[in-house]
């Protein structure tokens, strides 16, 4: 998926109340940009760190940037949350994701469950249809890998509540995490941030809800999913961030 306008590059000053960032831009002039990612960001958000926005165009947005990008120091990682499913359906859309592979038809934000919304269907007139969950994994822990989540997750875990439902009743769930950022070494649940998450998680997988992660191949100019990471999903509770 490519930016819709060029990036500005800049460094991090700070990101404060969830949802916004001060960015110091190259020429020197600061600006505060609307921060979509309501984790913690414990990993990507260390002060003075290269980073990159893109101004936004609508007269309507109260801040006139939105930070997509920060540099680790030796990887982009992808800190949009508003984008994974976009950049998701567009590669299972070109067939480079081989087990979502051969549906006819792919919807975004369909209604199902509990007032839920599914973020990729797939549906096809042979297969059935296929109810894929997507989520933006960017906690780097100090084994290496990458892990998700990195705040206690309700949400997250209803979801997973939700596929496991659809499984249940003989329909097919997958769990699909993004690992949008290269400096890691494969894909866990982060047990020491939400261990409730990561019990749920391994009980949905043995209850028939599939798990996918895909890393992603990250520039300046777009955000395209990559290979399959390894997944280890047995419980790590003592570590830490990387």
């Amino acid at each position: 998926m490519e930016f819709e306008q060029p990036l500005q590059h800049g460094h991090l000053i700070r990101r404060y109340k969830r949802f916004m960032a001060d960015v110091e831009l190259a020429d020197g002039s600061v600006v505060t940009a609307h921060c979509p990612n309501s984790g913690s960001m414990a990993t990507c958000k260390d002060s003075g760190q290269a980073v990159a926005i893109q101004p936004a165009d609508s007269p309507k947005r109260k801040l006139g940037h939105t930070w997509e990008l920060y540099h680790s120091g030796t990887s982009w990682v992808g800190i949009n949350t508003h984008r994974s499913n976009a950049v998701v359906a567009e590669a299972i859309a070109a067939g480079r994701v081989p087990e979502l592979a051969g549906y006819a038809d792919l919807r975004r934000e369909v209604k199902y469950g509990q007032n839920s919304r599914i973020d990729i269907l797939l549906d096809d007139a042979g297969k059935g249809p296929c109810h894929v969950e997507v989520k933006n994994a960017t906690l780097l822990a100090t084994d290496g890998r990458v892990r998700f989540p990195d705040a206690v997750t309700e949400r997250g875990r209803k979801h997973l509540d939700e596929l496991a439902d659809l499984a249940a009743s003989g329909g097919r769930a997958v769990m699909f995490f993004l690992v949008n950022r290269a400096d890691g070494d494969g894909f866990g649940p982060a047990d020491h941030i939400d261990p409730g998450y990561g019990e749920r998680l391994r009980s949905v997988r043995e209850a028939g809800v599939e798990v996918l992660a895909y890393g992603t191949r990250i520039t300046p100019e777009a955000v395209e999913v990559a290979a399959a990471e390894p997944i280890d999903l047995a419980p790590a509770h003592e570590l830490g961030a990387s």
